[in-house]
């Protein structure tokens, strides 16, 4: 099975049963929710300057 096979099967059971989009939803944004809370305890005296250097620091600045 392609990639786009499952997009497309998704897709299908999406307009059968619209509560998947809603658990989708949920899950995107506890995820959210955990990334920020994770970051603001790294971060949390000076963020902008902090982030900053541990992005330079994993090589992504």
């Amino acid at each position: 099975m392609k990639d786009i096979d499952y997009v497309e099967l998704y897709a299908e059971k999406l307009r059968e049963d619209n509560s998947l989009f809603d658990q989708q939803k949920r899950l995107i944004e506890a995820q959210l929710q955990g990334s920020s809370s994770l970051f603001r305890g790294m971060f949390a005296d000076n963020f902008k300057q902090n982030a900053r250097i541990y992005l330079k620091k994993i090589g992504m600045l």
